[in-house]
């Protein structure tokens, strides 16, 4: 079983997966946050919603799970130790239920890592990790729980080879002749490297990061993004089922620029769906809405206040939502 608990067509920026086999019940990037800032608005009270609602999918599917997985260490992928209402919806309580006696199996912070994941990896490691029954470095490695198989990848880019963001792993779970693919923040993937990695693992389902076309042109290049999208089609011709969310989704444009990927999927009797999608509900894509959010449903002055309240006091003040 494979269930998506947190995504952007979900209304928030995460990729947290639930999957569950025979022998193992698996919680991928259990980290969900909002966008700080988009066309000059903060998150609107939807977003809150959603973002709380979600977090509260995450504990519940925490509680379910043996194993958790790390990726990287970005904030809508991982739950950090700290007070933080503003953004995160997290707490060292919120973390410690989440991690706490699980197998955590996660992207070793030393190596392939920026001085920000570093860090949040140290930290990590140092709060979160000390809950766990056991805490992993991944990279690279292949775990076996019964007829079940965990495989990570070696570090692949978070986007374009050579980006700043750093690194990331895919993960693969085997059983018997199924298999299913997690890749996050590849956006795409960009990398041709990144694509033949998951090609090579013969998926039958892949969930993955689109490339984030709303920064087209500000903070990604279009030969990047064209890049994205001819690897994309190459998936869409081998495999069966794509969710594509993530990034991609924070643009609202979204679906008429990735038509040909998904016309060349249908032509194959393949799908290429969103996690709501796959879900069976439609799309809500709130980020993307902010600014027709401000306008058609404008917040309580409550909400404006607290919303005015410097950044380091509001993350300690849960919004009026």
């Amino acid at each position: 079983m494979v269930l998506p608990i947190a995504s952007e067509s979900l209304g928030v920026r995460s990729m947290c997966t639930y999957v569950e086999t025979p022998n193992i019940r698996v919680l991928l990037d259990a980290g969900v946050s909002l966008g700080p800032n988009r066309y000059g608005f903060s998150p609107h009270p939807r977003e809150y919603m959603a973002l709380k609602n979600r977090r509260e999918m995450i504990l519940k599917f925490a509680e379910k799970a043996d194993v958790i997985t790390v990726s990287h260490y970005h904030f809508d992928h991982h739950t950090p130790s700290y007070t933080d209402w503003a953004y995160n919806w997290c707490s060292a309580q919120i973390a410690e239920k989440i991690y706490g006696g699980k197998i955590v199996l996660a992207k070793n912070y030393r190596a392939n890592a920026n001085f920000s994941q570093r860090r949040r990896g140290w930290l990590f490691a140092k709060t979160s990790g000390k809950h766990a029954k056991r805490l992993e470095v991944a990279d690279g490695k292949t775990f076996v729980f019964g007829g079940t198989l965990i495989s990570f990848s070696r570090p692949v880019f978070h986007g374009p080879e050579g980006s700043d963001l750093g690194w990331v792993l895919i993960s693969i779970i085997r059983h018997e002749d199924e298999c299913f693919l997690f890749a996050p923040d590849v956006q795409g993937p960009i990398s041709r490297e990144t694509l033949n990695i998951i090609l090579n693992e013969k998926p039958q389902m892949v969930i993955i990061g689109g490339p984030p076309i709303y920064l087209a042109d500000f903070r990604m290049d279009r030969k990047s993004i064209d890049l994205a999208m001819d690897n994309l089609t190459a998936l869409a011709k081998r495999v069966p089922t794509i969710i594509l969310d993530h990034h991609v989704l924070r643009d609202e444009k979204w679906e008429s620029f990735c038509k040909p990927i998904i016309t060349t999927a249908l032509s194959v009797n393949h799908k290429i769906l969103t996690a709501a999608e796959f879900l069976g509900n439609e799309d809500s894509l709130l980020e993307a809405m902010r600014r027709s959010l401000y306008i058609n449903e404008p917040p309580s002055m409550e909400f404006i206040k607290w919303s005015k309240i410097p950044v380091n006091q509001r993350k300690l003040i849960p919004p009026p939502i």
